[in-house]
């Protein structure tokens, strides 16, 4: 590393001069402390943070279409219909064969904490098992390992975590003997940063004397992450051809589903996402819409409510494909995003951020004072050559892990897990023997390295009967309650 003084005659001097507020305080700071802000500010790109605040403010910095050109996405139906279930059978076998032949691999967004759950440590630590307080992770990670002993080829899986819970994560796993994936089929890699603007001046803003504010780039970091950290080539090296990708919160997430994966490769796409129907124009996700021929994401908070509230002639939304962020990339779509980083659009979020003040003391702001920029992978849609939205049901792939009450919470994955196991057991005298018990539902929890669906289950396992007590079923086919 070069000369830690930043007025030190050095070839990284000039830059430094752009970044004089940032080290205003030098001469207070330990040499350890003057390392870790050098490090930070040899991130830091001026001008790109400063076009970026420019283009926040003008016109140029919106990137949504006008209302007028906004049309219903076109979306693969569910497998209703007699034919439909025959296309699908089709693309599962198609989806078998890229599994069986090593051409895929998965990738995990998982830079979240669980602070509003009140949870202290990684989100993917939480206990969500409806039986057995088997933690996010540890599901997800059974998925894994049962697919790659189903096709009997080893399923890479990638976490991508943020510098806040990477430590705690990797401990995590290694405390838990990786879940039975060997070592070498899981990789971690961090998510980028983006320093936090002052909402007025366009100014760094001082987390700490020594430290920039900074936060997360959004989940479209994930393809430089990717890249920088080498992770495209080691994915090129293991043979993957199709990356699927999906967000921890989500244990409902049907992992590398063939189907899908089908679909995908018979489209001849290059990115491909799942969507559920919208509960109402209210609901809180982003919608697939068509612009230019081409699919894109609105975001819900950037949709206008005529357009998010508009009908058809039956009462049902125009615009329904709500985005469950469950998507099949290319890898050679992937790798032509990372060789042009300004592919992907910044968007601004304007956020609450503590400062340090001219003094040096830290700020509390009541109102948001800052912008924060992130990248959304969505973006990436529009540049695909091809891509392919399919619909899937809400109640047997989205329920995702956000709030500590209501919807979208513990009780409410609990349940929705419960149903869906309940579902595949085929039995339909649970719901009532929960209500003769006094309680909403029974918990039943059955072990993804047992059954990954409904028919993988039925060839392993006979139910009869109503459920009266908590069920868990795990690999060995055993019952604890």
């Amino acid at each position: 590393m070069r000369s830690l003084d930043p007025a030190s005659d050095n070839p990284g001097r000039s830059r430094f001069r752009q970044l004089d507020d940032v080290f205003r305080y030098w001469q207070d700071l330990a040499p350890s402390q003057r390392e870790q802000l050098c490090r930070q500010a040899e991130d830091v790109d001026p001008e790109l943070l400063q076009r970026l605040f420019h283009q926040a403010e003008s016109p140029e910095g919106c990137y949504l279409p006008a209302a007028e050109a906004i049309r219903p996405a076109a979306v693969a139906p569910l497998a209703d219909s007699e034919r439909s279930r025959s296309e699908e059978a089709r693309a599962a076998r198609r989806g078998r064969r890229a599994l069986q032949a090593g051409q895929v691999a998965v990738v995990l967004v998982a830079g979240g904490q669980g602070t509003r759950l009140g949870h202290d440590g990684p989100k993917g630590t939480f206990p969500i098992g409806p039986v057995s307080g088997k933690s996010l992770f540890q599901i997800h990670a059974e998925k894994a390992l049962a697919i790659s002993r189903r096709y009997r080829t080893p399923l890479p899986l990638y976490v991508m975590t943020s510098p806040d819970n990477d430590d705690a994560t990797r401990e995590f796993f290694a405390e838990n003997d990786f879940f039975g994936l060997k070592r070498d089929q899981v990789v971690f890699f961090r998510q980028g940063m983006m320093p936090a603007l002052d909402r007025k001046t366009g100014q760094l803003l001082m987390a700490d004397k020594h430290r920039l504010a900074m936060s997360p780039n959004g989940h479209g970091g994930v393809v430089q992450a990717l890249a920088d950290g080498g992770h495209l080539a080691d994915l090129r090296r293991r043979g993957a051809e199709y990356i699927f990708y999906y967000q921890v919160d989500n244990p409902l997430v049907k992992v590398a589903d063939p189907a899908f994966l089908g679909l995908h490769v018979e489209a001849d796409a290059e990115m491909s996402l799942k969507v559920v129907r919208k509960l109402n124009a209210q609901e809180k996700m982003g919608v697939v819409v068509e612009v230019g021929g081409r699919l894109q994401i609105i975001e819900y908070s950037d949709l206008p409510r005529e357009i998010a509230e508009r009908c058809l002639p039956d009462g049902s939304l125009e615009i329904w494909a709500g985005s469950i962020a469950v998507h099949v990339f290319n890898l050679s779509f992937l790798e032509a995003l990372a060789s042009d980083e300004s592919k992907l659009p910044y968007h601004r979020a304007l956020k609450k951020v503590p400062y340090l003040d001219d003094r040096g003391k830290l700020v509390q702001p009541a109102e948001p004072n800052a912008i924060k920029f992130e990248r959304f992978i969505f973006d990436a849609l529009p540049m695909a050559r091809n891509a392919l939205a399919v619909e899937t049901h809400r109640r047997e792939e989205f329920e995702p892990l956000k709030n500590a009450d209501g919807a979208n919470s513990p009780a409410s994955v609990r349940q929705a897990m419960s149903s869906l196991f309940a579902g595949w057991l085929g039995s339909i005298e649970a719901a009532a023997a929960g209500r003769r018990n006094g309680s909403a539902h029974v918990a039943i929890e059955i072990s993804p390295l047992l059954a990954l669906d409904a028919k993988e289950l039925q060839e392993r396992l006979s139910w009869r009967g109503p459920i009266e007590k908590p069920l868990l079923l795990d690999e060995h086919m055993a019952v604890a309650s």
